[in-house]
């Protein structure tokens, strides 16, 4: 915030809010204030700073179990704990206070109704206030669904929200434009909310700034944010009246980060980026990143490595997109959470839209163990994998299409392999004729046809009429052979 005055008094215009809205609505205590002020639905609880663990027992009795302990000043999830009983709630005021201090350096806490089986939809704003008047117009941008995550932080985003109603999108809009306004906000911001199943939503907090997910916005109402951005710190009215914002299409966004997915739904990793290979050549495809193939993931910075984005004329393309960009995103050096992305995507409940923020453990409530193959997944990755390793051999004899060592060599057409898939190893013959191959696994043949092309890492590979595209045979960090295929390694 001094930063911010020292700018303004040289004569620097900082993109973004001023130090008032900025500091008003990072409090967690003062914006619930405002919100209310504001005619903004708010949580029930106690507005006011709680002063130790028996009084949050007593605050927690007034409200009613469940109750959400808070950092007044926290974000990205920290100093957050649910307490179901008074011995819950001295312990997540102990450990919130903590870890609120810790991360924060301000140990205030508030507590809270704890809404059950939430969504969390938020709304984007972009407005315009000069000398305390309206200048141009205030928009909402629609909403974003966030509510796949893990510890209370955000891992699958998307535009629009398939739970959301015209009246119930247009009531959020104006208390979010309500809430800028009242804060003489003045630039692009984010008001998140909590949905109930009865589709009453509570204000949750303003993030003032560009947000991670801002792209699906951007998709979906054709806006660069960023540069409206811009052009607010510069004084211009915004050029758009709220009539103009549409809803065109589906955007989802993947979160891709260098963790384990089967350590608590993502611990961070670090390492190099031994090989990298962004998926644009997937239509419709967007990714945000600042690394490239042997950068360093470290344990000083975030362990996100890019926001994936698919866009389609409707949310089952926007979906089949994302499915073939995960497919296609080559990450090695480090543990990352594609295996993930790729589950939740398909899982018939997302699908179907019916998710909360409780949705990773509720699915997976021993935790994510990663795809389990079907009886035909895995004598088709089989199939495939045992093609590949004998074309790759194959070709190895020949240099431009000429045997190497200009001498007879025997005609091999058959070929008894075993191929280790996770902890089993599986007999798997293979026999070649003319372009294809005829597998047997377990007893069941497969027909497997690929087409090479040297400029690119993709296979199209044909199993008994179904195409699949997959990635190459290509050598690990630690230099064991794998492949990529249906989002497994």
């Amino acid at each position: 915030f001094i930063s911010l005055s020292l700018q303004a008094s040289e004569g620097v215009t900082f993109i973004g809010p001023d130090t008032h809205a900025i500091q008003a609505m990072g409090d967690k205590i003062e914006s619930k204030l405002l919100a209310k002020n504001a005619k903004v639905n708010t949580i029930p609880g106690f507005d006011g700073v709680v002063k130790d663990a028996d009084e949050a027992v007593r605050i927690a009795r007034e409200i009613g179990y469940p109750v959400m302990i808070k950092a007044s000043a926290g974000g990205g999830g920290k100093g957050m704990r649910i307490a179901w009983d008074d011995e819950e709630t001295r312990e997540g005021f102990r450990f919130s206070s903590q870890e609120a201090a810790s991360s924060f350096g301000d140990d205030r806490l508030l507590i809270e109704k704890f809404i059950d089986n939430p969504r969390h939809i938020e709304i984007q704003v972009c407005i315009i206030i000069i000398n305390n008047y309206k200048h141009g117009n205030a928009l909402w941008l629609n909403e974003r669904e966030c509510s796949i995550q893990r510890r209370n932080q955000k891992v699958v985003e998307e535009a629009p929200s398939t739970f959301l109603d015209p009246e119930t999108r247009r009531a959020m809009g104006e208390q979010a434009v309500a809430l800028a306004k009242a804060v003489k906000y003045s630039s692009a911001g984010t008001v998140e909310f909590l949905v109930d199943s009865s589709k009453n939503f509570y204000f949750l907090e303003m993030n003032t700034r560009l947000q991670v997910e801002h792209p699906v916005t951007e998709c979906i109402t054709g806006l660069d944010l960023v540069q409206e951005m811009i052009r607010v710190a510069k004084g211009y009215p915004l050029r758009h009246k709220q009539a103009d914002i549409p809803i065109n299409g589906w955007a989802i966004e993947c979160r891709v980060y260098a963790e384990d997915p089967y350590k608590s739904f993502g611990l961070p990793s670090i390492g190099k980026l031994s090989q990298y290979q962004e998926p644009l050549h997937v239509p419709s495809v967007r990714v945000d990143s600042g690394i490239q193939q042997g950068s360093d993931i470290s344990i000083y910075y975030d362990p996100m490595i890019s926001k994936l984005i698919t866009y389609g004329s409707n949310r089952a393309e926007a979906l089949k997109r994302m499915e073939e960009a995960l497919d296609n995103y080559v990450i090695r050096g480090v543990a990352h959470n594609i295996s993930l992305l790729r589950e939740v995507i398909i899982h018939p409940h997302f699908v179907q839209g019916d998710i909360s923020t409780k949705f990773l453990p509720e699915v997976y409530p021993d935790g994510f163990k990663g795809h389990k193959l079907t009886d035909l997944e895995r004598r088709e990755l089989l199939a495939t994998a045992a093609s590949l390793y004998v074309a790759e051999q194959l070709r190895s004899q020949k240099f431009l299409g000429t045997p190497r060592i200009p001498v007879a060599q025997s005609k091999r057409s058959t070929w008894d392999l075993s191929v280790r898939l996770g902890d089993g190893i599986y007999p798997v013959a293979v026999s070649k004729d003319g372009s294809s191959f005829s597998v047997e696994v377990d007893g069941m043949k497969l027909n497997v046809t690929s087409k090479w092309n040297l400029a690119s890492p993709l296979l199209s590979v044909t199993i008994d009429g179904t195409q699949r595209t997959i990635q190459r045979l290509s050598r690990n960090a630690s230099g064991d052979t794998s492949i990529q295929f249906l989002g497994t390694v």
